[in-house]
């Protein structure tokens, strides 16, 4: 699975003015920096951002790693906010209120898979050895303009390669989510996973349990906003065992419902919610919607999530048989004007869009309907939703007024207007008062002794 790499491999010059081109973090990273050595302590940039900048991709999280203990940071800074004391990380919040990690030089004496034990006085090779891959293993001295680079994480970045520090299999075993991360960095980036860190992630899989169900969500969450294509990390998660372990109900997802989620935009800084709500339906979408909201559930979603997405899911498991059908037999335009009304009423007014974007997705993986048609079929649901009558509250005749008819309020009335709903579907011509009043009294005409409207 630690397949050859289409990215192309990055090429710097060796010379500090190179290496400063590229490596600029804000002025405030730098202020923040120069304060720590000014006061004799040792101060570097760490992490992704200094990745992130070698890549030429933009950063916004630029945190440091410095030789001073947690409580001289807050001596030297004036707002700072205690995010993780014990492990040595403080929050300083730059003049323009951003805040930035800075976080001692540790080294973990202890480790259950998950959390660490760590202990302050170490350098910064030691503190670059307990990370868990190489490309995020290097650090630049925004003061100096010196590289550290002590595991060769550059040479990994050229060769486009996710690369435990040191031993994989030990790296995974100190912390379980590396698993999940070595993938998802593979996927965003379009690395391959080198053979060693490969195996270690199969190894780790069965222990996967041991993660927080927040985590997973976590990483299952940054894997749809990061990657271009999650069916590739996704594959990976599979083929590896984790979905077996995490997410049981797509242990064996099969490789075109992993391509839907391609077909959908890429939710880009949380500015559009929507978009990962449709790559979390596509995901499940081979799945029955009350099995989907239990593995969200389970995953810790809100639950306006699972609302979204289950409905997306159970909608498209119980109508996608028919209407690919209709739409392989003859076009949108071909549809009978009755059954989009029924489509429409089922799906919600408000989820159409929503729920012909991840018809899309799974038509655009198997192939089945042609995407003009799917264009097609999208303009005529939504006019259709939002011109003819499809839910209760479009029905020329309420609640109120069977009540005036003699219908006791209950499920008698529930159930009356939504044999009116169905009437007035087949033809929205019905949809006057007159007409529903008339049909009403038909249909008591014909109700039961008890005078009930089945």
């Amino acid at each position: 699975m630690s397949t050859q790499s289409s990215a192309v491999p990055y090429d710097w010059g060796d010379d500090q003015a190179s290496l400063a081109e590229r490596l600029r973090p804000p002025g405030n990273v730098i202020e923040i920096a120069r304060t720590l050595q000014n006061a004799g302590y040792e101060a570097w940039c760490v992490g992704g951002a200094v990745r992130d900048a070698l890549l030429g991709h933009e950063h916004l999280d630029w945190d440091l790693a410095t030789s001073a203990r947690p409580e001289q940071v807050r001596k030297l800074f004036k707002r700072t906010i205690p995010v993780g004391i014990e492990f040595g990380t403080v929050g300083v919040l730059d003049r323009d209120g951003v805040m930035h990690e800075v976080t001692t030089f540790r080294r973990d004496v202890q480790t259950d898979g998950r959390h660490a034990v760590v202990e302050f006085g170490a350098s910064l090779d030691d503190d670059l050895a307990r990370r868990d891959f190489t490309i995020n293993a290097i650090a630049w001295d925004p003061i100096a303009k010196v590289l550290r680079d002590p595991f060769h994480g550059r040479q990994d970045l050229a060769r486009a390669v996710v690369r435990a520090v040191g031993v994989a299999r030990e790296r995974l075993i100190e912390d379980r989510l590396r698993a999940l991360r070595a993938i998802r960095f593979a996927s965003r980036f379009d690395f391959t996973l080198d053979d060693a860190t490969w195996n270690a992630v199969v190894e780790s899989a069965p222990f996967l349990t041991r993660l927080s169900p927040e985590r997973v969500k976590q990483e299952l969450e940054k894997t749809l906003e990061q990657a271009i294509l999650p069916s590739r990390a996704f594959m990976r998660w599979r083929d590896a065992g984790a979905f077996a372990s995490v997410i049981p109900a797509l242990a064996s997802i099969s490789n075109v419902q992993l391509r839907s989620v391609d077909a959908l935009p890429r939710p880009v800084l949380r500015t559009r919610p929507l978009r990962k709500s449709l790559r979390l339906a596509a995901l499940f979408a081979g799945l029955e919607g009350k099995t989907a909201e239990h593995a969200l559930r389970a995953l810790r979603f809100p639950n306006l999530e699972i609302g979204v997405v289950g409905s997306l899911v159970d909608r498209w498991f119980r109508l996608r048989s028919e209407l690919t059908e209709r739409l392989t037999k003859s076009s949108p335009s071909a549809l009978d004007s009755a059954y989009l009304r029924r489509l429409a009423a089922d799906v919600g007014r408000t989820r159409v869009s929503g729920f012909v974007r991840l018809a899309a997705s799974q038509w655009h993986a198997s192939q089945q309907v042609e995407p003009a048609q799917v264009r097609e079929l999208y303009r005529a649901l939504v006019h259709t939703a939002f011109h003819d009558p499809i839910e209760i509250g479009d029905l020329a005749l309420d609640g109120d007024d069977l009540r005036r008819m003699g219908i006791s309020p209950g499920p008698a009335l529930g159930r009356t207007l939504q044999v009116l709903m169905a009437y007035v579907i087949e033809d929205p011509s019905r949809n006057t008062y007159d007409t529903l009043r008339m049909y009403v009294e038909q249909l008591r005409g014909t109700a039961p002794s008890n005078g009930e409207i089945a």
